[in-house]
């Protein structure tokens, strides 16, 4: 769903199903931000994100994350593995929008 929307609202977008897969998308594609579901298989959102960070070639990528962990911790863990901003899901189209403009207005 946000996928769509997000194209609906002017951005290309390409996706990955995995922790693993959207690490190799990002260095692949050299995307302007990240929207990262940090419930992904294989490794993790958190995981994706610190080996991103890690990484010369994608370090500097904001990366937003989006979960349904609604806690404080989850909120502050994301922070810490590199994360941009944190989109609680269930989340209006409109809020991740918003989110991923201020991601990039950052750069």
């Amino acid at each position: 769903m946000y996928s769509e929307y997000l194209k609906a609202s002017g951005f290309r977008v390409a996706e990955a199903k995995t922790g693993i897969e959207a690490v190799a998308r990002a260095r692949e594609l050299q995307p302007d931000c990240i929207l990262m579901d940090l419930s992904l298989p294989g490794i993790d959102g958190w995981e994706a994100t610190r080996q991103l960070k890690a990484d010369t070639m994608t370090t500097n990528i904001p990366v937003v994350a989006i979960t349904g962990h609604a806690s404080e911790l989850a909120s502050r863990d994301a922070r810490a593995a590199g994360c941009a901003a944190f989109v609680l899901k269930p989340a209006l189209p409109d809020a991740v929008v918003a989110e991923v403009r201020k991601a990039l207005a950052g750069l």
